[in-house]
């Protein structure tokens, strides 16, 4: 089977946890079970590992995401609020506002619509495309070394996860006509 969406263990390895927080996955969930953190929210849960734990806040979302997959409270792809979100991203020869600006055009005229709000000047330039039912796309750039970008684009608010693989097919060939 296909899976348009990892888990957010096959995003960041156990050594890496274990390198930034001193217990790797097993160990957290392990004291977030004893804990009852499965009947949590997930900001509960996350407040919990940075409070009494000391886990940066970054770290501490991650492993909650982690705990939440792993105990099934979350599938791979959804968002705390229930819905689902789809992200992919390239590496791409322009500059950031360049690199905004080609994508802004293209998933401009994928979707035939205008971004509502199109910033090119940030630092890390971004442009949103509302969609039906409250769905949204967002394109994103961030700055590398030697003029390159980060281009990136999110497809958020979907209402269940049907549509991951297919969303996902779609804004990848949309990212390889840019740059």
């Amino acid at each position: 089977m296909d899976v348009p969406v990892g888990s957010n263990a096959e995003g960041v390895g156990d050594e890496a946890v274990l390198a930034a927080t001193g217990r790797g996955r097993d160990e957290w969930f392990a004291l977030l079970d004893e804990a009852g953190a499965g009947a949590w929210k997930h900001r509960q849960i996350a407040s919990w590992l940075v409070g009494e734990h000391g886990v940066d806040g970054w770290w501490a979302q991650g492993i909650t995401v982690g705990f939440e997959q792993a105990r099934g409270i979350r599938r791979p792809g959804q968002r705390q609020d229930g819905t689902f979100e789809a992200s992919v991203s390239r590496t791409v020869d322009l500059g950031t506002a360049d690199a905004l600006q080609a994508l802004a055009d293209v998933v401009g005229a994928e979707l035939d619509a205008e971004p509502l709000a199109l910033n090119l000047t940030a630092k890390h330039p971004t442009a949103r495309f509302p969609l039906d039912g409250g769905e949204f796309v967002l394109a994103s750039v961030s700055p590398l070394a030697n003029g390159r970008s980060s281009i990136g684009l999110t497809w958020g608010r979907m209402p269940d996860g049907s549509r991951l693989a297919d969303v996902k097919a779609s804004m990848r060939g949309w990212l390889r006509t840019v740059g």
